[in-house]
């Protein structure tokens, strides 16, 4: 770490440590290079990502993701502020990228100007300057990564190759289903009611009439091209649901099925069974899941370097003294 930076980071923890009326201005977390990042910047950063793992998680999976936030959010912060720095020597921009992007998100959503945007993302609680800001941020440590790493990767044919011919277990495609359904919720009508409709419907079947009228006719989920639901490969549907299919042939109908969300009377449309990928099939899985590995190393190892590189300076190690 040459000298000059060393002392120029020390200044900067004085300066911040200054004090107005015997009280600190603001408190450091950790001094990377020549920037700080404040315990102000810290509970931001925290509070935000709490909120987003509220959004998308539950249970223990929240309590887990959580609790690997504590420990990993001043690292990733950390992560973060040396790419940024990086992008800034590298003269990089990312503006014209940044203003598409805005665009994008204009048109997807129907806004004609950026003042219906800006409306329509405080109306959600979402300061808009704040937004594009980190927009930016992100963009510039994507193009670092790209400049550092992603174009240093080429995959050789023999690679490939090699890959298919040693994990041969691995690329196997499980059996596909796809069905129509009628589908009754349990949350429409009384327990004997349902019966007497699920009775109703399989009388009617019996006599004839055809599966996809009485989706028309009774069922409470999709009635496009009379209830098909699409393909569905082994392990996506639900047990009790999947535990009925793989009985079937095509053309079969199942009998009534109770799942979580309510009942469902099953058609099997078409069945394929399990079988082991053409090299052409796996092809393009197999590249993806190489660059990828090869990727995660070197950016692991590109990260280490520029740590090593920086000066680096923890003051809290538990910011918010969990």
């Amino acid at each position: 770490m040459p000298e000059k930076r060393v002392i120029f980071s020390v200044m900067i923890l004085l300066a911040f440590f200054s004090l107005v009326s015997g009280e600190v201005v603001e408190e450091i977390v950790a001094i990377v290079n020549g920037d700080v990042i404040t315990l102000s910047d810290y509970k931001e950063q925290f509070d935000s990502m709490v909120q987003i793992l509220r959004q998308q998680l539950s249970g223990e999976t929240y309590f887990r993701e959580y609790e690997r936030l504590k420990t990993s959010l001043l690292d990733m912060m950390i992560v973060d502020l040396l790419l940024l720095q990086k992008a800034k020597e590298q003269g990089l921009n990312v503006k014209e990228q940044v203003k598409a992007t805005i665009a994008q998100v204009k048109t997807q959503n129907n806004f004609e100007s950026d003042v219906d945007l800006i409306r329509a993302m405080n109306s959600q609680g979402l300061d808009y300057d704040k937004w594009v800001k980190q927009l930016e941020e992100n963009m510039l440590r994507q193009a670092v990564i790209y400049t550092e790493i992603d174009r240093t990767i080429a995959l050789d044919d023999a690679e490939i190759v090699k890959y298919y011919k040693e994990h041969q277990s691995e690329l196997v495609i499980p059996p596909e289903f796809r069905i129509k359904a009628i589908y009754l919720s349990i949350t429409s009508l009384t327990a004997s009611a349902l019966e007497a409709k699920r009775t109703e419907i399989s009388d009617k079947l019996k006599s004839g009439q055809s599966f996809e009228d009485l989706v028309q006719e009774y069922s409470e989920g999709p009635k496009e091209n009379g209830g098909d639901l699409g393909f569905f490969k082994k392990g996506e549907l639900d047990k009790a649901i999947e535990q009925s299919v793989e009985k079937l042939k095509p053309g079969e109908i199942s009998g009534w099925i109770e799942a979580k969300n309510g009942w469902y009377l099953i058609k099997m449309e078409e069945k394929k069974e399990s079988h082991q990928q053409t090299f052409e099939e796996a092809r393009q899985d197999i590249e993806n899941k190489l660059y990828n590995d090869i990727r995660q190393k070197k950016i692991d190892e590109y990260l280490k370097k520029l740590r090593e590189e920086s000066f680096i300076k923890i003051l809290k190690t538990n910011p918010l003294n969990f």
